[in-house]
């Protein structure tokens, strides 16, 4: 039978254990928007809110976004005394069907939403309408090789893909595409040890 990842996973995920994620902000993130300057953004499925933070931290305006009323406490919690540096929204929705609304960010970040395609592509396409003119989309996701890489991954070949899938959703008259790479870096392996994984990055620029 074919996992669910619907609230009710993400709420007893997040409800059974103390933090799941490391407090850090994504390092793609930090590595592609440090240059930026702030505006709106998108976080999209926030979890427990380190990217939103640190983006409000740097001055942006933020909507966040996760399909789990458990990770969004956990998150808004961890923003308390932010202070006047930035805002943030947290907002619950599920990914699979919310519309953002269309045109309205200058920033939207997508990382690691790991589906499958046939919710992956629709929710993409989704995203990439809410980035305002001159706005950027980032998605970063699991390259497939990170099947076998030894870390923590599901063993789903279909919730996998590469940036230049990503990208190849983008209408060209529509956004300039700055970059598609695959990134390599350390993390755990799940026999404790370290492993080698590999992030997919893909950073357009919606044309004015």
């Amino acid at each position: 039978m074919t996992q669910k990842f619907d609230e009710a996973f993400w709420n007893e995920r997040y409800g059974n254990q103390g933090n799941i994620w490391s407090g850090k902000p994504n390092p793609q993130l930090v590595a592609e928007v440090s240059s930026l300057p702030p505006g709106t953004a998108l976080d999209v499925g926030c979890g427990e809110g380190a990217d939103a933070i640190w983006l409000a931290k740097r001055g942006w305006r933020v909507v966040a976004v996760d399909i789990s009323s458990v990770a969004l406490a956990r998150a808004a919690g961890h923003a308390a005394g932010l202070g006047p540096d930035g805002s943030i929204e947290w907002e619950h929705h599920d990914l699979l069907s919310w519309v953002p609304p269309a045109g309205s960010f200058d920033l939207v970040s997508a990382q690691f939403m790991q589906l499958p395609r046939t919710d992956r592509e629709p929710l993409f396409d989704r995203l990439a309408a809410a980035v305002a003119r001159g706005g950027t989309l980032l998605v970063v996701g699991h390259a497939p090789s990170d099947i076998d890489s030894g870390a923590h991954r599901p063993r789903r070949a279909d919730v996998f893909y590469t940036a230049e899938e990503a990208a190849s959703a983008l209408d060209p008259v529509l956004w300039d595409v700055l970059l598609t790479e695959s990134r390599a870096r350390r993390s755990a392996g799940d026999g404790g040890g370290p492993a080698t994984v590999h992030d997919e990055v893909m950073r357009a620029v919606r044309l004015p």
